[in-house]
Formats: C-alpha cells, structure tokens, sequence
C-alpha cells in the first residue's frame, strides 16, 4: 500500500454500486490533483481492502459508468501526434489513450466541496448580503426605527404604528400621529471582490502532513459559492512559490506543490494589481499559508532565498506591502496553518501593518473560517 494518504472504511447506505464507488472517487480524485490513473489505482487499492466491488459491478465497469455520463475523455494520439476523442463507433486508432476529467466533473467536485466545508449554510437568493448598518435598502433586518421626513409610505409597518398610537394615544380617543409611525429598517446589499492566495511552496507537503489538499478543497468550495450565492461578486484565485500567478476555478482540482519558496510580496503585489482593476468598492484578499516568506525576486530577475528563520530584508518587504494593502483600503485576513511561535510574531505583525486580521487554525475547520470571515468583510458601512 503506498503512503502519505490515510483512508478509513467507506460506508454508503442506500446508494448505487456506481454512487457509492463514484463518492470516493471525488475524493481520490482531488488528492491526487485530477491525474485519472492514480485516482483509480487508489481505488482499486481500497477495494482490494475493504470489497468496495461485487461481482455484478467491477472497477472497469465504473469507469466505463464515468464515460457514460460524461464525467470522464478518453483521448488517443494517433501516429502524426495529433489528439482526439474517441469516435462514436469505438475506432480508437492505434495510438494510445489518456483519460482525464471533463468540466462537468469539475464543477461537481466543487460543488463537493461546498457541501464539505460549508454544508450547513442557508442559501437565500442571489446576491443577498447585508451591510454593516441599516439604511434605505432593499433586505429587511426584522428591525424597527421611527419614521423619517422621505420615508416612502410603503415602508411603514402598519401593525407597529397603531400600537403605538394606542400606547401613546390610549384606545379610547384613538389617533394616530406622525410621532407614531415606525417604519422596518433595511440593509443594502453590498458587493465585494476578493482574491484568494494559496500557498504552493514545498513546505505544505512537508513532513508526511498533506496541507495543500484542504485549501485547494476551501478555495473550490469558497469558488462555488461565490459563483452561485453572490454571482454579483468577483473571486480571483492566484498561487505563491518562487513567483506568483493566477489559475482559473476551472484548474483547481489540479493544484499541486512544487519545489518552491515562499514568495508573499510576489503574491500581494499580484493581488492587489488585479483588486485595483475591479470597480466593486468592496476589496479584500484572503491569504492560505503555512510558511515563513523565504523568497524575493530582485530587479534583475534572480531570486534571494533565505530558508533559515527570518530574513530581515524579505519580512520588511512584506510589511510595506501590507502597508500598501492598507492605504488602498484592502483588508487582508491571512489563515496561518502553522503553529510555530515566530512565524505567529511574524503573522501579528503583518496583520497590525496592515490592519487586517489573522487566524491561527489547523486544517479541521478552516472552511468555517473562511467562510465566516468572508461574511463580515462584505459589510460595507452605508453614510
């Protein structure tokens, strides 16, 4: 059996031979960041263990089930080098086949990923987040204030003024004033453009602990639910080794770590230059790390790395660009999946910097967080 994945029984009541098997085959396929083949060799390794098959319903069947429905392409290249599908009729040529996962199974593994880590979330309609203060909105609150000269009348709770009006009136000699009418506060909606940083460096497979598969799965899952509960907002996603660079939502079941540094102010600057192209007034950057900044490229394109605690010249870098983040009105909240007192100091003073904000978090619950932070920071205080 081979390491670095730890796997528990698998039970699925009341399901299919192919929803049960194609259950643990998004999960599989998300840790091995969308390669087909090592997917199901994992699967056939846990069926060998816990007789996830029968004999009506084999693995081969499965993945002829994943063609079917579209989840799975199968591509041959044929002696020229050039790469098609495979033809209606079967003909597969002679070349040899490559299978990958097709757009409909990434959006299911995102949606998988939303139910995950923020499944008991109320989904209301979209575009509906409140602000952080009531005004002439378009969301109620629940709430009641006294009626204001250009109120609209349709505004006026009806049953809340005439118990006022009793109350200050009396039954008797009913009337009803201007100094009775309440009328129900509202919050505007507010919108917001955020950019997700995720940490690629070598440090997030380090020491056997797999840190890279939980926020690739926290960002599909923050992907998804941008896109669907507030389709007005923009989310970028952009990922830090050595350098920085944006990937589309579509890419990432495929993230993967690679033998790189930690270059955050690469990763800031590129945050911030594609927050100052989004008109939404509402901005903020979420940073996914679990290691020191050790990485810096100069002006002539070489790198100064510095693996070794804390390098002076890089730490300050950082701090002036949360410096800049501040100045341009751009909270970021960094999720510190690390617990190594220096690199804490290190996060508090970031944050202070900047003025943003700093959890320090395992992996269990980081979605929550994620999610929870994300909600506040869409509050936009209405003069």
């Amino acid at each position: 059996m081979r390491k670095g994945f730890r796997f528990t029984p698998y039970e699925a009541p009341n399901l299919s031979p192919f929803e049960k098997l194609f259950e643990i085959f998004q999960e599989l396929i998300t840790h091995t960041s969308g390669d087909f083949d090592e997917a199901i060799d994992w699967l056939r390794e846990l069926d060998k263990e816990y007789e996830l098959t029968t004999d009506d319903y084999s693995i081969e069947e499965f993945i002829e089930d994943l063609k079917a429905k579209g989840y799975i392409r199968e591509e041959f290249e044929d002696g020229g080098g050039k790469v098609g599908e495979d033809d209606e009729d079967g003909d597969e040529g002679n070349g040899k086949g490559t299978i990958s996962i097709t757009a409909k199974l990434e959006r299911m593994i995102r949606q998988r990923a939303l139910d995950q880590i923020f499944g008991k979330i109320k989904r209301s309609g979209s575009g509906n987040h409140k602000t952080g203060k009531s005004g002439r909105g378009d969301e109620h609150t629940g709430e009641f204030r006294e009626y204001r000269y250009g109120d609209g009348l349709d505004r006026i709770s009806i049953t809340e003024s005439l118990k006022n009006a009793q109350i200050n009136h009396g039954i008797g000699n009913f009337m009803l004033d201007e100094r009775d009418l309440v009328v129900e506060d509202t919050q505007y909606k507010a919108q917001m453009s955020t950019v997700l940083m995720i940490d690629i460096s070598h440090s997030m497979i380090l020491y056997g602990e797999d840190r890279i598969t939980p926020a690739k799965k926290v960002a599909m899952a923050l992907a998804e639910l941008i896109t669907t509960r507030y389709p007005k907002d923009t989310l970028d996603i952009l990922v830090f080794g050595n350098d920085a660079w944006p990937i589309p939502i579509k890419d990432l079941p495929y993230l993967k770590v690679g033998p790189y540094h930690t270059n955050t102010v690469a990763g800031l600057k590129l945050a911030m230059d594609m927050l100052r192209r989004k008109r939404n007034t509402n901005k903020q950057i979420f940073m996914i790390t679990d290691g020191k900044p050790s990485c810096l490229r100069m002006p002539d394109g070489t790198y100064y790395k510095n693996s070794v605690g804390l390098d002076d010249y890089i730490v300050e870098k950082c701090y002036a660009m949360a410096s800049q983040a501040r100045k341009l009105h751009i909270p970021i909240t960094t999720f510190m999946i690390a617990q190594d007192p220096y690199l804490m100091q290190f996060i508090r003073e970031f944050t202070q910097a900047n003025n943003g904000k700093a959890f320090y978090t395992g992996l269990k619950g980081l979605g929550e967080m994620i999610f929870e932070d994300y909600e506040n920071n869409r509050r936009k205080r209405i003069k």
